[in-house]
């Protein structure tokens, strides 16, 4: 029964040719999402199209022209790929993945302004300069399961990170776990107090207050009522002499600070990280590099229906197709012509190319200008990976208020000779001071920053940098957009402009994630997908 015959003879083709004579092919497009055979419009079922699909309907596939070959544009190409689509990919860079960009030995990049470097880090050594890191729950680990990126374990949160606030008065930096434990330890102090001295009796019972106290005492590791609730320090902070064998119990850090002197560290404030739902450990990256997903991408799409060195000139939008005016790496000017069209560039981008979609769709566009973030990273390579032998840090980012916000500790070569830490300007006041900087310029400023939490060897086991400042990237402008959610904008450009959609994480509420990317496309691709079945 190949054709998918039921018992009583009537096969599934001759079924639904029945019901699309009958009904139309909006009716046939119905019925074969009821039976599994086409997308339905619940946003969490997706269902990829399928050349069956058409061979069903008795149509054609369409020719689509998708501008931009970052992570949307690349999966819109690649998903209706699986239906036989003539996709046609339109990247202005050299190189495909947008924001999704990993830097190895020899990587050259040049800035807006003509700055150029070309990465000398060692080995396998390198940077992920965009994305680096990927939830449990997103989207992003099935696209790598299903294209054979094998994955592994990316450290967001370890203990024996550090976080530093320089303008707080902190002298040095402090253990994650020791600031933590100080934290929850008086808060489970005052907390237990209050419920002491009545202050709850009129949110609490009597049995509630005993459970709550019962979970303080456990939480922040604090006395009984008749020792004041106090909290007095306990192993959770660390140990000043580990634990070992015969006599030696280890010595538990001291002194504990005083509560005024740990609320006035705001060192408080780095806990919640790891708390958002998009943060949660245990999280996950690549092998070898974020950039696998990207290239694993184009490699089932066919490198040659994707053109890099083509930036777009003119959308053009008609009744019956769209035209796009390109020019091409040596200056050519040549003309794509499509049944549709997915935009999956920057909105800001979008915004500056001539189209004839509309005065609504420009305005709508034009309002993201505004809402680019700033944002970079330096990838520091070292002689040695001291942060493991001499710190005992084996992946985790340390939290610091200084310029270089964020110290990331690489996740994986582990006992290698060598390795890359990446500092992290995610602050919009330091970012946007960074990308005004010279790339050396910009290596000083963490040498300087970073020697303050590390010591010496920030700066004396330096080998190479290589940095990024995201609005200084042409052809992206940003480090990501924020969205202007519950705006006619946003509803707008959420819905094709006659045969012109429009797809990327800024249209999404995963926006920065590459996870938004993905699904903004599959939304767009679904949308298409069901336009062109039932089209008459």
């Amino acid at each position: 029964m190949t054709d998918g015959a039921g018992r009583d003879g009537i096969s599934r083709r001759r079924f639904l040719s029945a019901v699309g004579a009958a009904g139309g092919a909006g009716t046939m497009f119905a019925t074969m999402g009821a039976l599994g055979l086409a997308p339905t419009a619940r946003a969490d079922s997706y269902r990829e199209p399928r050349k069956a699909d058409f061979t069903l309907s008795g149509r054609a596939a369409a020719k689509v022209a998708i501008l931009g070959g970052g992570i949307t544009g690349l999966a819109c190409a690649y998903e209706l790929g699986k239906a036989g689509y003539d996709c046609t990919v339109l990247e202005a860079r050299n190189r495909i993945g947008g924001r999704n960009f990993t830097v190895r030995n020899g990587t050259e990049h040049t800035e807006l302004g003509g700055v150029t470097q070309v990465a000398e880090f060692a080995g396998d050594g390198y940077l992920n300069a965009g994305p680096a890191r990927i939830a449990q729950w997103m989207v992003t680990l099935d696209y790598c399961r299903e294209l054979g990126v094998p994955v592994e374990v990316f450290t967001n949160t370890n203990a024996n990170a550090y976080s530093y606030n320089e303008s707080a008065g902190m002298k040095a930096p402090q253990r994650h776990r020791t600031a933590q434990a100080d934290v929850y330890g008086y808060v489970s102090e005052l907390l237990a107090k209050a419920t002491d001295r009545g202050a709850l009796d009129a949110e609490l019972t009597a049995a509630d207050k005993e459970r709550l106290l019962d979970f303080l005492h456990e939480w922040g590791v604090i006395g009984d009522k008749g020792t004041g609730r106090q909290y007095t320090g306990s192993s959770r902070r660390g140990y000043s002499v580990n634990p070992g064998a015969g006599a030696n119990e280890g010595t538990v850090l001291g002194p504990v600070p005083s509560l005024s002197e740990v609320f006035a560290s705001g060192v408080g404030r780095y806990f919640f990280e790891e708390l958002d739902y998009d943060q949660a450990m245990l999280m996950f990256q690549p092998i070898g590099g974020m950039d696998r997903i990207p290239c694993a991408l184009a490699a089932a799409i066919g490198r040659e229906r994707i053109r890099t060195g083509s930036r777009v000139r003119r959308i053009s939008g008609g009744d019956r197709g769209v035209a796009v005016a390109y020019r091409t790496a040596d200056g050519r000017d040549r003309e794509l012509t499509a049944d549709y069209c997915i935009a999956a560039l920057p909105p800001h981008l979008l915004a500056r190319i001539p189209h004839n979609l509309g005065p609504e769709v420009q305005a709508a566009l034009a309002t993201y200008h505004d809402s680019r973030v700033a944002a970079g990273k330096i990838g520091l390579e070292y002689t040695g990976r001291w942060w493991e032998t001499d710190h005992r840090i084996y992946g985790g980012i340390t939290w610091t208020d200084l310029d270089i916000s964020e110290i990331w500790y690489p996740s994986h070569g582990h006992h290698g000779r060598t390795g890359v830490l990446v500092g992290y300007q995610s602050d919009e006041g330091p970012a946007q001071r960074y990308e005004k900087l010279s790339p050396k310029e910009r290596e000083l400023l963490a040498l300087e920053q970073g020697a303050k939490i590390h010591g010496a060897k920030f700066r004396t086991e330096l080998a190479s940098s290589f940095s990024i400042a995201w609005r200084r990237v042409p052809h992206i402008e940003a480090a990501w957009t924020m969205p202007p959610f519950r705006t006619p904008a946003y509803q707008l450009l959420n819905q094709p402009a006659g045969r012109v959609y429009f797809s990327g994480d800024w249209l999404s509420y995963l926006f920065s994630w590459q996870a938004g990317a993905f699904e903004s496309a599959r939304q767009v691709v679904t949308a298409l997908h069901k336009r062109v079945l039932s089209a008459p």
